[in-house]
């Protein structure tokens, strides 16, 4: 028999040249913030939890593909665990669902099916939710309607009933978790909306949706998370808050019927199980069978349930925000955004102009990093910061500020030496 001891390809010679260039690569790797330390604080980089690690190599001695049953049987038995395990911490015994290469497919899919049931009608979607909804929607050649913001970076409610009003919205995207603030729009409102109006509700919970194990939110964001399962359709990354590797997001429907608007009889489609699979309920073909083998461990390491190990880090995670948005609250330096919701911090430098406040954020930012704590920019509305923040400044206006993302548990033990490093960055 040949010997199938090295993988395909690879002969016993190529050891040395294989050692090599990975070396080389791990060189290469050096040139990275580390996204693995409680100093890195700035964009929504979590590591992955060391099972899913291991899971995930695991499964890549197999390399499962799970578009169909012949190419990931065991892999896309335990992806369909794993969501159906996501989908019953938002109370659905019922649902169509699958995992994605991320959040950006999985809401494409959302309105994908959103577009079949109300063909034409438009999308709407917050100001500060993610872009890509926008995005998505010219793709799908469907009107997108961008609904102002209010203060809190949250869909303004007004501004949605206004919109509905003209009578050409088909489907409404709540976010609950925005990129910028953590914000959580107010999705009871938006149900009670829902109840006049009879638009499709799409919750992109990519960032925020774990939090609903969450005990420690405020009572409004909580009741939006208890909320969740009256969405027509949910998407939820768990290459984010689920401790996961890129890239593995979610895309969940409460009504399985819409798997009608996938059904396909291609030729080519290879498979010799009468049983459904996955291939038959997703718009991606070839997907990574390693992602739901890291998942399904995940989950099965640690449940998803309120109270558990994984629920207790996210507790953890925004009690650090709230800690960092209390110290930078209580120093004239800075000027404070909205109360984080969830796990994000935002502020501004203050100073004696926008242009100069933009400027000492830079500054500041610079001089966190030459103190090994990695921060993020981002500009948002200075309507967010107060009518007091930058006198003369236009609602309209925008401020370069920094922004903190504390979504690793670990953060919270991290606050004082974060905030040693902030206050000597601000200081010099």
């Amino acid at each position: 028999m040949p010997d199938t001891s090295l993988d395909s390809g690879t002969r016993a010679g190529d050891l040395d040249a294989m050692a090599s260039v990975l070396a080389e690569a791990a060189a290469r790797m050096g040139d990275n913030y580390p996204y693995f330390h409680p100093l890195y604080a700035g964009q929504m980089l979590k590591p992955p939890h060391p099972v899913a690690r291991a899971a995930y190599a695991l499964a890549m001695f197999v390399n499962p593909n799970n578009h169909a049953l012949d190419g990931g049987r065991a892999s896309s038995a335990m992806e369909i665990e794993a969501v159906r395990e996501i989908a019953a911490m938002f109370g659905w015994q019922q649902h169509l669902g699958h995992l994605t290469s991320g959040g950006t497919f999985a809401n494409l899919e959302a309105l994908w099916v959103a577009g079949q049931l109300a063909p034409g009608k438009a999308v709407a979607a917050s100001a500060q939710a993610h872009y890509t909804h926008s995005r998505i929607s010219g793709v799908l050649k469907l009107p997108f309607i961008s609904v102002a913001a209010d203060a809190h970076g949250r869909m303004d409610m007004a501004a949605l009933e206004a919109a509905l009003a003209e009578g050409t919205i088909g489907t409404v995207v709540a976010t609950l978790g925005t990129t910028a603030l953590g914000a959580v729009d107010p999705l009871e409102k938006i149900l009670a909306l829902r109840e006049r109006y009879g638009f499709r509700l799409h919750v992109d919970a990519a960032y925020g949706g774990y939090f609903t194990l969450a005990s420690n939110l405020a009572p409004e964001a909580a009741r939006a998370f208890s909320l969740i399962g009256e969405a027509d359709s949910i998407v939820i990354d768990p290459h984010k808050h689920g401790l996961q590797p890129y890239g593995c997001g979610s895309i969940l429907f409460r009504d399985p019927t819409v798997g009608r608007f996938y059904k396909h009889d291609s030729p080519y489609t290879y498979f010799t199980s009468g049983e459904l699979h996955l291939g038959e309920i997703s718009l991606e073909c070839s997907r990574a069978g390693a992602s739901a083998v890291a998942l399904w461990a995940t989950q099965r390491l640690l449940p998803l349930i309120r109270g558990g190990d994984f629920a207790q880090g996210l507790e953890a995670s925004r009690r650090a925000a709230l800690d960092l948005h209390r110290r930078l609250s209580a120093d004239a330096r800075f000027v404070t955004g909205p109360r984080p919701e969830l796990d994000i911090v935002v502020w501004a430098v203050r100073a004696e102009s926008l242009e100069a406040a933009s400027q000492r954020a830079q500054q500041v930012f610079d001089r966190a990093a030459q103190q090994d704590l990695h921060l993020a920019l981002v500009q948002l509305p200075v309507a967010f910061f107060g009518p007091d923040a930058f006198p003369g400044a236009s609602a309209t206006d925008t401020v370069t500020c920094l922004r903190s993302v504390l979504m690793k548990p670990e953060h919270e033990a991290w606050l004082p030496a974060i905030w040693q490093r902030l206050d000597a960055a601000a200081n010099r």
